[in-house]
């Protein structure tokens, strides 16, 4: 198969409008609010397309931090960024997202403009190798502490593979316990149907920090 060059990949568009799929309408829910010279951070770094998708929106005076815990995952994200040309924007870390704190810049804190999770497993990876609920909370928990005002936390859950719904149901449980702290919370595509993908997201309100 003939590989793209940097510039193919830089006309193609990283994420098409297409209202099916959750993946897409996420990244569009992460566009929405960010701006350039924000800070960005990438849950579940995965194949890369949402990494970049962040890192074209915070522009080049801004910066993305990705997380994985498979090498393959980091790199194949890696490889993404480089052919678009966005690698320095962008630190790859090879650790749980629950660990944001602990790597996280000093002068990055509290400047997260979008905090993207897109839960389950690596398309076309191990599927025994999946987010776990207890640390998804945390991570979850110390994303939001570090969005700027007016910043937005968006996570897509899977209840179709074994462990999404507790996952699921925890995601349920930090949007609830963010709507009843006053954040705007929506919840996109949630259906009673087992195994269908869903999107929370909770704007942090301006003028919070």
């Amino acid at each position: 198969m003939e590989r793209e060059t940097p510039a193919q990949l830089r006309r193609l568009p990283l994420a098409p409008v297409n209202p099916i799929r959750v993946t897409e309408r996420a990244q569009l829910l992460a566009q929405e609010v960010l701006r350039a010279g924000d800070i960005a951070m990438d849950g579940t770094a995965g194949k890369g397309r949402d990494t970049a998708c962040l890192a074209q929106a915070v522009g080049a005076s801004g910066h993305v931090h990705a997380f994985d815990i498979q090498p393959e995952a980091l790199s194949a994200t890696a490889n993404l960024l480089t052919l678009a040309g966005l690698a320095d924007r962008v630190t790859l870390h090879a650790c749980s997202h629950a660990d944001l704190a602990a790597v996280l810049p000093a002068a990055h804190r509290g400047r997260l403009g979008a905090a993207l999770f897109n839960l389950g497993y690596l398309p076309g990876g191990n599927t025994a190798i999946i987010t776990r609920p207890d640390s998804t909370a945390l991570a979850l928990q110390a994303a939001y502490a570090e969005l700027r005002p007016g910043g937005r936390l968006i996570c897509v859950a899977y209840t179709g593979h074994p462990g999404g719904a507790e996952e699921s149901d925890v995601v349920q449980a930090f949007g609830r316990a963010r709507e009843a702290a006053g954040d705007a919370v929506v919840r996109h595509g949630l259906l009673p149907n087992p195994g269908k993908p869903w999107i929370l997201s909770v704007t942090k309100p301006e003028g919070i920090r």
